[in-house]
């Protein structure tokens, strides 16, 4: 409970998993039938990137800092545009002043039929994310555990949707949490689409996550990852981030093959950045 994402807002590792995530929300919003979002860590939905965390640890200069319209290639632009358009609003030097996180995205992309529950168990920031919603009648801001949530709210009415997972991994046994409750969840609502992030210090740690990920049965399973920094893993720190993706939908795979080397050319600390997307399961 100690964790304040308005330190890391806007680092690579949003850069890297919001937009994937707007371009799965983007993929559900293809049909016409109503889709439901489930976060559950949630945050506060809206960070300022001119105050006093954002400045103290200057992360997000070396994230969305670094993604402008002006420096993204052509063939992938389009594919960037959806996200880059919920950043902002930026300022005189073309820096972005506010960063949305996963609420605010998925809010911005959601049409008027879609719902949407946000868990967030911090008192504070759930009720700051509810006042930062105001009257969407589509959302609903819950202060719960986000694994009992898990649990409790699949599978959803609409039966199409898709549960992000992007705990803080301050708590020890995270994996272990996630694993546990992305099987519970598959079984009740196997059709769903699960997106699962984590950070990249430990790679013995993150092989036995994908390996009991493969024994668990579930039939359609992608591992996509970005490294910035490969010094990093030799000490333990942060040297990238990835994402679990269950069931991703038909198209995002040729979409990260475009997006993913452009994020680690432009987002990589110490050269050459990497990325990888191979599938665990399934294709």
């Amino acid at each position: 409970m100690n964790y304040r994402h308005a330190f890391h807002a806007g680092n690579f590792a949003d850069v890297f998993k919001h937009i994937l995530l707007t371009r799965i929300l983007l993929h559900l919003g293809r049909k016409a039938t109503p889709f439901r979002y489930i976060d559950t860590h949630a945050g506060v939905g809206l960070y300022n990137l001119q105050g006093d965390e954002a400045r103290r640890s200057g992360e997000w200069p070396r994230g969305i800092g670094r993604i402008t319209p002006g420096n993204v290639p052509a063939d992938v632009l389009p594919l960037i545009e959806p996200y880059l358009d919920l950043v902002g609003p930026r300022d005189g030097t073309g820096c972005p002043t506010l960063y949305p996180g996963s609420p605010s995205i998925a809010l911005g992309i959601a049409r008027p039929q879609d719902r949407l529950i946000f868990c967030e168990l911090h008192p504070t920031d759930a009720a700051s994310l509810r006042k930062g919603l105001g009257r969407a009648n589509r959302a609903k801001v819950v202060e719960i555990d986000g694994y009992v949530a898990l649990n409790a709210y699949v599978p959803p009415q609409e039966r199409r949707g898709l549960v992000l997972i992007d705990p803080p991994f301050e708590e020890r046994g995270e994996f272990e949490a996630m694993l546990d409750g992305l099987v519970a969840a598959h079984r009740k609502w196997p059709t769903g689409i699960y997106a699962l992030w984590y950070p990249l210090k430990d790679r013995t740690a993150v092989s036995r996550f994908a390996n009991q990920l493969i024994a668990s049965g579930i039939p359609r399973i992608a591992q996509v990852e970005l490294v910035i920094d490969w010094t990093a893993l030799d000490v333990g720190k942060l040297a990238g981030c990835g994402m679990i993706l269950v069931n991703p939908p038909f198209g995002l795979e040729d979409e990260a093959r475009l997006l993913l080397p452009y994020l680690a050319k432009t987002l990589t600390q110490s050269e050459p950045g990497s990325w990888q997307w191979r599938w665990l399961a399934g294709e």
